[in-house]
């Protein structure tokens, strides 16, 4: 019987797994971590980049359809969504900027000449919860003695080169509040 393998899987192949094991230790990442390691995080957000997810749901929608083949990626099971949700809102984003040069290191040892360049923009979106005080801001209501607003913020480097250092513009995309009714 021929092997098969798909480009989800082989992508993931170019990730050193001790490596990563490693990155993990490091960062602490998974302290008090119950069953859902950051490998499976890491293979979901792939999945993510890869198949241009907008929510957490297409996320977990699309990784179940693959549900007889998730063995190959390193899962036992797809996650749940307030499973990734909580990790993904809890687990020190240091370990996955380390996992990204270590695999820039990677790329530019096969490739030493070739310059890095993105074909397409690169942009960051950060959605950040900001605590207000309920009695000052009545119409910030996000729980019963709690005031907040979330604000979204997109982040569109202009430079990048391997060391970090680069310019970046910031687009105030908006801020929302919660409805109680």
């Amino acid at each position: 019987m021929v092997g098969h393998s798909s480009l989800f899987s082989q992508l993931l192949l170019l990730v050193n797994r001790h490596q990563f094991a490693r990155r993990v230790k490091e960062c602490c990442a998974e302290k008090a971590a119950k069953g859902f390691s950051c490998w499976s995080q890491f293979v979901a957000m792939m999945f993510c980049q890869l198949a241009q997810a907008k929510s957490l749901r297409e996320i977990i929608d699309g990784l179940a359809c693959c549900e007889g083949k998730l063995n190959h990626l390193g899962l036992q099971e797809g996650p749940k969504r307030s499973t990734l949700s909580y990790a993904n809102s809890k687990r020190p984003w240091e370990l996955f900027e380390q996992v990204f040069y270590d695999q820039l290191g990677l790329a530019q040892s096969l490739a030493p000449k070739k310059k890095l360049r993105f074909k397409n923009k690169l942009l960051s979106l950060d959605a950040s919860v900001i605590d207000l005080c309920l009695s000052m801001y009545n119409w910030a209501t996000f729980r019963q003695t709690k005031g907040a607003v979330k604000l979204h913020l997109l982040s569109r480097a202009t430079a990048f080169r391997g060391n970090g250092a680069g310019s970046a513009s910031h687009y105030f995309v908006g801020v929302g509040t919660w409805g109680t009714g």
